[in-house]
């Protein structure tokens, strides 16, 4: 049996530091190099992170002990939470307001439909057929849990590859959100079921109205400020650093805002980067280009910089975007990892749960691919198999009918499953569609 042993502690009550220094190491060489492996194999970057997780989360399999406690540290969570706040708070940076808006029809009955069909066929048929003999509440929390959508996993395969400007990308991403606001309602209404026995309209108008509320005056107010702020703040130091903490401490304000609201900090930090469009980003940009491009030109050429400017902005890239991204290259993937590293292989030595989990799975993909038929133009497929993955939010849909007593181990084994396989099997699906689409033209 081969042992990871905890690093020697350096100073007192240091143990657990040194541990996760090296946990944290481990983590973001390794994805390094798998990373690049699977794009070799023509697959997304986040493909191998997920199969890295998955590889060192069961090592014990074989002998080698001492990894299974990194998914459960509070310190390694947290930087993997940090993980995919930032990660959306750069697909919000590269997403403009006026496209998401465009869609917004579109993705609203993709975004409903993606709620409302995995939950009965969940709760009112999957559940009864595959899993008999449970009670309603627990039938109903299966219903909600394959309601549900992980919007980081899709989101950095298109971003992965260079497709967050599609009509697809912008439908899955704003469906994403009103999937996050619906799927919370109905986790609340049947929490209520479960603990009270019933729950009111107000309890659910609450919450919708909280959701509204957040989302609409954190963006509407954010772009009343942000043109002036930016102003004040680059007049105090038009430099890379105030531009960067800034961005980056906007995008953490509304995470934690949408969490203090209830709603998931990932939809804050998308909010985040909605706000930052690139006019309100001048301020910054102007000094750096003009002082760098002064001194190439002839004498009394100076205006010519200022006249080049919204030309190397516009061609250029928006250097928030570029700023943010470093941070993401050690944030982002200790989260896909650690996703990855709370599968449990053992879940599917039982043939029994790994016959009932195929069939769960099965309908878990129905019900998000019959989404994709409110999509119209922009691709059916394409769209129906961006809301597939449940990833970390299927996880914490069925922990909490866990916590409330109404799942048993086996459906929690069989959830797992689900969430295991809708997450690994949409990254390479993805990408074959997104490539067709472009051989199509």
């Amino acid at each position: 049996m081969f042992s990871i042993a905890a690093a020697p502690a350096w100073a007192a009550g240091s143990d657990v530091v040194g541990a996760n220094l090296l946990w944290l190491a481990l983590i973001l060489m390794s994805a390094r190099l798998f990373a690049p492996l699977a794009q070799k194999l023509g697959f997304p970057a986040v493909l191998g992170e997920l199969l890295l997780g998955v590889a060192l989360g069961n090592l014990a399999l074989f002998g080698f002990t001492g990894f299974e406690s990194i998914p459960r540290d509070p310190a390694v969570m947290f930087i993997a939470e940090l993980g995919v706040i930032v990660l959306l708070l750069q697909i919000g940076l590269e997403t403009r307001l006026a496209d998401l808006v465009k869609v917004g029809p579109r993705a609203f009955a993709v975004g409903a439909v993606g709620i409302a069909v995995p939950f009965l066929l969940g709760a009112y048929l999957a559940g009864p057929w595959l899993l008999p003999g449970l009670g309603t509440n627990a039938y109903l929390f299966l219903g909600a849990t394959l309601a549900a959508t992980s919007v980081g996993i899709t989101g950095r395969v298109f971003r992965d590859l260079g497709k967050l400007d599609t009509p697809a990308a912008r439908i899955v991403l704003g469906a994403a959100v009103i999937d996050d606001v619906l799927g919370l309602v109905i986790l609340a209404v049947v929490s209520s079921l479960v603990q009270a026995g019933s729950v009111s309209v107000g309890q659910v108008g609450g919450i919708i109205a909280q959701a509204v509320i957040f989302l609409a005056g954190s963006i509407w107010i954010g772009r009343l400020i942000a043109p002036h702020s930016s102003r004040w703040l680059a007049q105090l130091d038009a430099g890379p650093s105030m531009l960067f903490a800034q961005v980056l401490a906007t995008g953490l304000f509304l995470a934690w805002l949408a969490h203090a609201m209830g709603l998931a900090p990932i939809i804050g930090a998308f909010a985040a980067g909605l706000l930052f469009e690139p006019i309100f980003l001048r301020d910054f940009d102007r000094p750096a280009i003009v002082r760098e491009i002064e001194p190439l030109l002839p004498a009394g050429e100076s205006g010519l910089a200022e006249r080049l400017r919204p030309i190397l902005i516009k061609h250029g890239g928006h250097q928030h975007e570029h700023m943010i991204e470093p941070i993401g290259y050690f944030f982002v993937p200790v989260f896909f990892v650690l996703t990855g590293m709370q599968v449990d292989l053992k879940t599917l030595a039982d043939p029994a749960v790994l016959g009932v989990g195929a069939g769960i799975t099965a309908v878990a993909i129905v019900g998000k691919l019959a989404a994709g038929l409110a999509a119209g133009s922009a691709g059916r497929w394409l769209v129906g198999w961006g809301m597939v993955p449940r990833g970390e939010v299927g996880l914490i849909f069925a922990m909490v009918g866990k916590q409330l007593g109404v799942m048993t181990e086996s459906m929690f084994s069989v959830i797992v499953m689900m969430v295991i396989l809708t997450t690994l099997v949409t990254p390479p699906v993805l990408t074959v569609l997104l490539r067709r689409r472009t051989a199509a033209g």
